[in-house]
This record gives structure tokens, sequence and C-alpha cells, in this order.
């Protein structure tokens, strides 16, 4: 319960004579603060009084051999895969653990060529009776080349194989391996987890595959767009239970190297991408339901299922399935859906199909100890991942260098999804906090980057991990929604609809879904200034965003590159020059207008200038647009007016938005401090958690910047008397916090 303080109603009252005082000494302090702290950040030269340079240095060519290129040749592509893996959950020497398998990938020729390279990483591959490491036959019998030589590319990561002729155009072959891999704990490929369990440790063999770790459990061509069929058998200990993404078709008792242990089959996959397989192996227990012929499973440390902490997580998907199956107007393609709560777990939650691993705070809930964020937290994160088993699992993006797509679209829908299931909880409001705000903060850098990269510039396992940012989720949210928002939510869902359906179990580019939303724009009312593509290419493929300023007196609209560093220098080029399509949504007064668009750096918009006194124009209504807005002083203290008059007459999304706008357009020196701190007298009027926690998460950098200085006193002094209402209110409707208020937002 969180610590609160009691005031008598007369120190109330003088409190509220304190707190102006105090926010007129923290106007006057910060002011000369900000002056004296821009005069000790001119620049200074280096101890001696020289300056520095970076030396130059060169990068060494690398071989034009294929196995020295981190992209795989276009010259084999694989169909099906047959795997049998079999992790030991006992050490063979101390803390070393260990899997062996074997593996069949059939592929067809498509280029001739005399060469296999087939991802492998950090695998010892076993010798085999013939004295080659892999045994590679063809599909119908005929003859084929021999294996010439072979090694392990180890930088690369590949298994390579040089023929002594060439595979034939249109032929199929098979390949086999066997291998024995480390089950190290370090979170990634075919891993091993450790929990207590009643005093006693116990080992888990699990996996996390993305983006490029499939190729540490067994050989596979190990690219997005190399799609096959996966049919996966796990041998395990008595007494544990296996898991894949496809269904057990039977669990039998064999004898393999002198010890009785348990082999799973698993049913063949639907044709997917490498980096969504998974495979388990624990003694985990489970709940279930079915939702219209799909088996619904949650798995956990049976301590936990005992105590119920997997019902909220089974009740709710369920339904966001239903959602996301009307939404995609898609049935979910496979027959079961199972989520299971990891203890070591680097990612919050992983996608695989059908088989989605969680770190357990993002599974398990318990009514009794769990906060109401961590519920919300569940929510949205069941939501994200089950909305990936369409978007992402059935149609995948070909490379990585489009993650955004994949990761800001789940990163906007959970929200959808997640409203569904808890519709009291207007959760779709909070992306505003946890995405538009939080990834402002990024992109206002410059050292920002953009959505989308070249191809050719992501080629390293490393580069990728490198997309996988606060851009990539938040701003593909943002944008995301800003395009549903201006398309309508029914031509946006009409054009993913076609989307899915044209690419089902095949590979895309982002390219692809703007044909499709112009498509179902094309055959609509919708007006647009241009076409999806050149809209929305001005936000992927320039990092940053611009802040709109709108001058009311004359009603121009000019738009400039937003940094919160306005001295910063921005390298990186721009093939728009740092100007965006801007739609506006706004109102005047209270009263909500037709929408706009900013075409230009600056261009005059008639309607919104202000002819009476008492007019006042908001943009950027319901922060839908991924942009800062700043106004003329007159509009500026109008708004701050118009809050501490009848704050309810501004939607209580946009009162967060003024607060951040305010106070980061302050930090970037574009409107004065006092005026951001103004945004906050009305606070003791307001009872909402958005605008408070705006102002919050924006007062704690004046915190860190005044802790130990004057302005600090009388700070805490403001604030106190702006919570002090909150306070009372919370007081109230908790009966003297007797009782837990119903409303999530109120918790």
């Amino acid at each position: 319960m969180a610590k609160g303080f009691f005031i008598s109603k007369i120190v109330g009252i003088v409190g509220i004579f304190v707190g102006v005082a105090a926010l007129s000494t923290i106007i006057a302090l910060s002011v000369v603060y900000s002056q004296e702290r821009s005069k000790n950040n001119q620049v200074q030269p280096t101890d001696g009084g020289e300056t520095t340079t970076n030396p130059i240095t060169t990068t060494p060519t690398p071989p034009n051999d294929p196995w020295y290129q981190y992209r795989l040749p276009k010259t084999l592509v694989p169909d099906h895969y047959n795997v049998t893996l079999w992790p030991r959950l006992k050490p063979v020497s101390t803390d070393f653990y260990i899997f062996t398998g074997d593996s069949v990938v059939e592929f067809e020729c498509v280029e001739e060529t005399d060469l296999i390279l087939i991802h492998s990483n950090k695998l010892n591959h076993t010798t085999l009776s013939d004295g080659k490491i892999a045994r590679l036959t063809a599909v119908n019998s005929a003859s084929v080349p021999s294996i010439k030589s072979s090694w392990l590319q180890t930088e690369t990561q590949y298994l390579v194989l040089q023929l002594d002729g060439k595979l034939v155009k249109g032929q199929r072959y098979h390949l086999y391996t066997e291998f024995t891999g480390e089950l190290a704990d370090d979170l990634g490929g075919f891993y091993r987890s450790v929990y207590q369990e009643n005093g006693v440790e116990k080992v888990i063999a699990t996996t996390q595959m993305q983006a490029t770790d499939a190729r540490k459990a067994f050989p596979c061509f190990d690219e997005p767009a190399l799609k096959a069929y996966f049919h996966i058998t796990l041998l395990h200990d008595l007494g544990t239970v296996a898991l894949s993404n496809g269904k057990e078709i039977e669990t039998t008792t064999i004898n393999k190297e002198g010890e009785e242990v348990l082999k799973t089959v698993f049913e063949r996959t639907e044709k997917m991408s490498t980096y969504l397989l998974a495979f388990i192996v624990s003694d985990y227990d489970h709940i279930n339901s079915t939702i219209d012929g799909v088996e619904i499973r949650i798995y956990a440390r049976k301590p936990a299922i005992a105590a119920g902490e997997g019902d909220y997580a089974l009740n709710i998907t369920g339904p966001i399935l239903k959602f996301f199956e009307e939404y995609y107007n898609s049935s979910y393609p496979l027959p079961k859906s199972d989520q299971i709560a990891i203890p070591d777990f680097n990612a919050g939650a992983m996608e695989n199909w059908g088989l989605i691993t969680y770190r357990e705070a993002r599974l398990l809930y318990d009514k009794d100890f769990s906060s109401n964020s961590n519920k919300q937290s569940i929510a949205t994160i069941i939501a994200h991942e089950l909305a990936h088993m369409w978007f992402g699992n059935l149609v995948t993006l070909r490379w990585w260098n489009d993650l955004w797509l994949n990761e800001g679209f789940a990163s906007y829908v959970e929200y959808l999804g997640a409203d569904k299931a808890e519709p009291t909880w207007n959760v779709k409001d909070l992306i505003v906090l946890s995405d538009v705000h939080r990834v402002f903060a990024v992109d206002a850098l410059a050292t920002s980057h953009p959505l989308s990269s070249n191809e050719e510039d992501i080629i390293k396992p490393a580069q990728i991990s490198e997309l996988f940012d606060a851009i990539s989720y938040s701003k593909g949210a943002s944008v995301l929604r800003m395009l549903s928002d201006f398309l309508t939510e029914e031509i946006f869902t009409k054009g993913l609809q076609s989307y899915l359906k044209e690419f089902a179990f095949g590979n895309t580019v982002y390219t692809d879904l703007w044909k499709h939303l112009q498509m179902a724009v094309n055959a609509s009312a919708v007006d647009l200034p241009s076409s999806v593509n050149d809209i929305m290419n001005t936000w992927v493929l320039q990092m940053g965003f611009p802040v709109v300023t709108i001058n009311t007196a004359s009603g121009l609209v000019s738009q400039k590159h937003f940094l919160l560093d306005p001295d910063s220098e921005v390298t990186a080029p721009s093939p728009f020059n740092y100007e965006w399509i801007v739609p506006i949504k706004w109102m005047k007064t209270g009263t909500v207008q037709k929408p706009t668009w900013l075409l230009a750096k600056s261009e005059t918009i008639n309607d919104m200038k202000v002819t009476e006194a008492s007019e006042w124009v908001l943009a950027n209504l319901d922060v839908v647009g991924y942009y800062r807005v700043n106004y003329d002083d007159s509009n500026w203290n109008k708004l701050l007016n118009a809050l501490t008059t009848n704050h309810g007459a501004i939607p209580v999304i946009n009162r967060a938005q003024l607060v951040d706008d305010a106070f980061n357009l302050a930090r970037a020196k574009i409107i004065p401090t006092v005026q951001a701190l103004q945004t906050t007298v009305y606070l003791k009027n307001e009872m909402e958690y958005m605008p408070w926690k705006s102002a919050l998460n924006n007062l704690d950098f004046f915190y860190l910047m005044f802790d130990r200085s004057e302005v600090y006193g009388p700070m805490q002094d403001y604030l106190k008397n702006q919570v002090v209402p909150l306070f009372e209110h919370y007081k109230g409707i908790t009966d003297n916090w007797s009782k837990v208020p119903t409303g999530h937002m109120d918790q």
C-alpha cells in the first residue's frame, strides 16, 4: 500500500497560498538555474587545451567466398525437416549439460551449385560411418556428388560442404547430420532454465530462437524467408512432459543407450520460419480449456498452477483469440495454443507458433499479491503474442530490416486485444503513455534511426539484435495507430485482411501492406492528399518526428524536426529533408473540427485562425499523430486558462499531452520553462490517472536537476499542495482507505 499523509482543513487552506508562492519561487529560481547551466554547458578543451580526433581505421575487405558472407546464397530452398532431440536434464559433468540430436532436411536446388551452406552454431557434428559429418542423398535415389570437404565457419555460423560435382536444378535432396550441443544457461537457442521447488533444484530444457539461434539447436537454413515444415520428435526423462509447436501425436517409452526414456512425436507444423520453433521439456503442470475446437493450455511450475496463478491467462486467451479471428477475418490456423511460463527468460515473451513462451511475471497472476499494473501487463502481452499468430507467423517479413512492422503492429493491436478482454479498463488510451511518450524521448535524439533499414545494412546477428529497440516496437506502434486513424479502422482492417489472405504462409516486405491498404482506400470514399506509400514513407524512412507549430493569429502552421538538444548535430541523411506529411486532428474551443493535413514545411490553414478572444485551438486530438504541438503565446495562455477553469473541456489524453509537450518543448528551448511549469497549476483539480502520470514523468527531470539546490524545498511544498486534493479524493472513494476502488485507472 502506498504511503500517504494527512492534513487539517486549515493547513490545507494555508497550503494553497504557500503553493502559489512556491510556484513563483520555482519559476524564478529555475530561470536563474537555466541561465547558469547554459553558461556551464559551453564546450571546454580537453586537458592540456588540445582537441582530440578519432584515429582513422580501415576495415579489411572480406574474401568473396560464399562462406564469408552472412546471407545465404539463393541456391537451395528447404521444404521440410525431421528433427529428433534429446536434452539431458542432469549434468554430464559439473554444471555441464548437453543435448544430442539428428536432423534430416529436404531441400530443392533452385540454382546449380557445388556448395551447400547451412547454418550451424556451437554444435559438435558427429563423424558418420563414411567418415563425413553429413550425408547427402537424392530424394529419387538419383546419384549425388560426394562431399569433398567440410568444415564449420564459426564467424558466419555455417556448416560448409564442398561437393565434387554439382547439384541439379529442380532436384530435391536430403541432408542428414548428427550433433551434440551444450544445454547452456545463456538464454538462447536450446538452453536450460533452472529454478527451486520445495528446496529442490529443477531444470527445464527450453528454447528462444529469435532472431538467429535456431542454428544453435540443429543445422538449418536460418533465415525468415526460408520457411519449411517441421517434424519434431523429443526424447525426455520419465516423469517429464514434452511440448513443441505441433500437437502431440503419441508418447511411448523406449530404451535409448541403455536408458528408459519417453519419446514424444509431434504433428507436422505449418510452413513456418525457423525463428518461431520451440521445444520444451519440463515436469510442469497445466490447466486447459477449449474454444471453437482450439485447445488452450497454460503451463507453469506445479505450485503456481495449484495456486491458480495461470487462471487469469487461461480466462482471457480465448476471448483475445476470438477477437483477432474477427479482426483479421481469418481462423486461428493451429489446433492448439500453448502458453508457458519460463523462470529464466530473456525476453518478455516470444510468439513461437502454437507454443508461446513467457517470463513468469508476464503470464502468471496471483490475485492476492500481483498489482493491477501486473495484471494489465499480462493482458497486453498475451494480446501482443496472439496478434503475432497471424501478423508475423502466418505472414512473415522477408528480412529483419522490416522487424519494425512485425513488432510495431503487435505493439499497437495488443491494446485492442486487451481492451476486448477487459473492456472496462479503457486500456487503449494507455498507448500514449506507454509507447508514444516513451519513444518520443528516444526519437528526439540526434542518434535515433529510421524505422526501416536497407536490407544490405542488416546482415550480422549483432546488427539484427540491435533492431529490437523502442523505435521498432513503440514508434512502429505509434505510426501504425496514426495510419489506422486517418484511414479509419474499417479501411485499415480491410486492407490488412486482404494482405494476410494473399501472403498466408509466405513472406513480404513492408510496402506490400501499403499496397493492400491503398487498394482498400481506392475502393472507399476516403480522400487522402497522397498515396499511402508516399505518406507513410515520410514516417518510416527518416528518423525523428516534427514539432508542429500553430499560430492562431495568422493560421500559419509549420513543422520542424524536433530535437531535445537543439544544438545537437544530425548527421544522418534524410530522403525527405526532415519533412513529414502530417495528419492533424483538432478542435476549436471544445468542438471537434474536420481533420486537415500539413503537406509542406509551412502553410496557412485559415480554419485555425481564431477571431474571438475566448477561442482556442487544440491540435493532435487524442494524440493519434506522431508529433508534438506548439502554439503562439496567446493560444498557450488560453489553453492554460481552460485547464484551470474547465479542464473537462479538453479530453483527458490531451491533458496528458499538453503537460508532456510543454515540458519537452521547454527542454528543447522552444518555450520558456515557466510555461511548462504552468501546465501543472491545474493539477489540484485533476483526478485522472493519465495527466498525473504524465506530470510525474516530466517532474522527475526537475527532481534530478534541482536536487540539493535551493529550488528543491519550494518545489516539494508546491507539489504537496497540488496533490492534497487528489489524496483527499481517493481517501473519500476508498472509504478512508478501507476498500479498493473499482476503476482500473483509479487503482
